[in-house]
């Protein structure tokens, strides 16, 4: 028997986590939804209110330049380098069919 594992989480209860989820999981390309998506539900219960409002900054980005950022092939803005940017690039967050 196997598990069927579904890209979408369960969307929080909060209203801005809500909002934040829906404007990570809805990017415009499958891609970028996973990636972003992705990396929301993964680090998202671990962010305080300014790791938040970083985040949806972030959001505010062209789908190209985070993924250039999480590929490694372009570096971001000066105000988004560092821990949030760092787990970005790790990629560990992303689902992967075997």
């Amino acid at each position: 028997m196997t598990t069927k594992r579904h890209y979408l989480h369960p969307m929080p209860s909060e209203p801005d986590l809500k909002r934040l989820h829906w404007r990570a999981h809805h990017r415009g390309t499958r891609e970028a939804d996973l990636l972003v998506g992705g990396f929301f539900d993964a680090h998202h219960s671990s962010w305080d209110a300014s790791k938040r409002i970083l985040f949806a900054a972030m959001l505010e980005e062209q789908d190209v330049d985070i993924m250039a950022w999480a590929h490694g092939t372009a570096e971001p803005p000066e105000r988004f380098a560092g821990p949030m940017t760092d787990a970005l690039k790790r990629l560990d967050y992303v689902p992967v069919k075997r």
